[in-house]
């Protein structure tokens, strides 16, 4: 069953004084993934110059390539929780991950967190086709460190990054994610889940009516017109929007505490 993905630029439809309309309507199979879409999305909307420059969006549109791509190509900062290292080291968080490793780009050489050089650099394609390198420390540093056993199980260790400008966009994004800023921020993305519940509870948008891409895509931009229209009429009338539910459990919760 085709899928919609709705989406909502910021400098418009995420301002608490405007109505929150939904700017573009993307049609995939379901099985698509969300990041396959960002780059067609992103030039949809310059094309109908409502290209925002900061772009909420979930996990599932977040990877280093499209953090580095869409900064660079469109000027858009896709802004969103990151997807997790999920190497042993920084899941512990005990080991040196590979953001504990000091890269000197230029040089096309890095430093673990002990002040070992490493002795290779090369490019290489990982197992999901994308472009890296592999860092290599030599064995004679890495059998006699007292750190080892926080860096790797391996008689050496090995660094997998992605190219400069993904890696360093990928940093950024994590980094950011530390902050209250961040947060502040990404509650705006609460509108856009609203946005799609509500096409869910109004107009049953999870039923397709027709057969064919073309037929559904065009059930979705008559969904998305209805609901814009909806929206600009209880702006109009100042209709208060609805505040985001909490199950049972959470106000419980919240009241206890």
């Amino acid at each position: 069953m085709p899928a919609i993905a709705v989406l909502k630029c910021e400098n418009s439809t995420c301002d608490p004084d405007l109505p929150q309309l939904v700017t573009h309507v993307e049609t995939t199979a379901s099985c698509t993934t969300d990041g396959a879409t960002t780059d067609s999305i992103h030039a949809e909307l310059k094309r109908e110059g409502l290209l925002p420059k900061t772009h909420l969006v979930d996990t599932g549109y977040l990877d280093a390539e499209l953090l580095a791509e869409s900064a660079e190509k469109y000027g858009v900062d896709l802004y969103g929780p990151t997807r997790l290292d999920r190497h042993w080291q920084a899941q512990d968080q005990m080991g040196f991950a590979a953001a504990d490793f000091r890269i000197d780009w230029d040089s096309q050489s890095a430093r673990c967190p002990t002040g070992k050089r490493s002795i290779s650099w090369t490019p290489a394609i990982d197992d999901k086709t994308n472009a890296v390198v592999k860092i290599k420390f030599s064995t004679k540093d890495c059998r006699p460190c007292p750190s080892r056993g926080q860096c790797t199980t391996a008689t050496r260790r090995t660094v997998t990054l992605r190219k400069q400008n993904q890696h360093e966009a990928l940093q950024r994004a994590r980094a950011r994610e530390k902050t209250d800023e961040f947060s502040q921020i990404y509650a705006g993305r609460a509108g856009i889940e609203g946005t799609q519940s509500r096409t869910i509870r109004m107009c049953d948008i999870r039923h397709c009516r027709y057969r064919g891409q073309q037929k559904v895509h065009l059930q979705h931009l008559l969904t998305a017109a209805a609901l814009n229209f909806m929206r600009v009429g209880e702006w109009l009338l100042e209709t208060p929007r609805t505040q985001t539910r909490q199950s049972p459990f959470r106000v419980l919760m919240t009241s206890a505490a």
